[in-house]
């Protein structure tokens, strides 16, 4: 199914409102030919997010270091922050799991009933990380295009954290990150620490009814809380 005939969730999201949105005087047909736009060179986007019509950020692939910090305790936390192409993403996540040992935890995002508030966690304990994984390939389609749908694998007995969030961006948190950065190179990202991400500008989400129940389906797979 195609982005246009997706139903569209969260449209507009921040730092942008819509009366200063670029797609505010957009006609239907050029607010379709833009939403038609996947590929920006050798990127190509999955059906879940779209940029803004100005273009103030250029999809590109790469990766960047970041730093978490804590408001609370002032911890701050190493971070890798990752956008790749889609040819390559669900595979490179899987690979940035294996570090994380035999057994994880998992959490489960979603926004598909937030209407632009925020998302709601479910969480699951102890997990066979083959398991997982196996579980993971059945949703593949569902976990790269759902706008609404994100999932981040941790181990907090390290502690070590991968995130595959809404935007499909790929985050790692951990206090030693060289051998994600590893995976990372060898996958052919490179380092580019001015390279700015679709989170940093206005952006759009795609979802549908359809990615909805498949969310429904992967949650009861892995043993959560049936509702959200």
């Amino acid at each position: 199914m195609g982005f246009l005939k997706k139903l569209f969730r969260n449209v507009l999201r921040e730092p942008a409102t819509q009366a200063h949105s670029s797609f505010a005087m957009l006609t239907e047909e050029q607010m379709e030919a833009h939403l038609r736009v996947a590929r920006y060179g050798d990127f190509l986007l999955t059906d879940a997010i779209r940029p803004a019509f100005n273009l103030e950020v250029v999809p590109r692939q790469g990766y960047r270091h970041d730093i978490y910090r804590d408001a609370e305790t002032r911890a701050q936390v190493p971070v890798l922050m990752a956008a790749a192409s889609t040819e390559n993403l669900f595979e490179l996540f899987m690979e940035l799991l294996d570090p994380l040992g035999s057994q994880a935890d998992v959490v489960l995002e979603t926004s598909h009933t937030r209407e632009g508030r925020g998302h709601t966690d479910l969480y699951r304990e102890h997990i066979d990380l083959p398991v997982l994984k196996s579980t993971l390939y059945d949703y593949e389609d569902m976990l790269l295009n759902d706008g609404c749908t994100g999932i981040a694998v941790l181990n907090p007995r390290i502690p070590l954290e991968i995130q595959f969030d809404e935007h499909k961006l790929l985050i790692v948190y951990g206090a030693d990150l060289k051998e994600f950065e590893n995976i990372l190179r060898s996958s052919g990202l490179r380092c580019d620490e001015s390279l700015k991400f679709i989170t940093e500008a206005e952006h759009v989400h795609s979802s549908s009814d359809e990615y909805s129940r498949q969310f429904c389906e992967l949650k009861c797979r892995l043993g959560m809380d049936s509702g959200y």
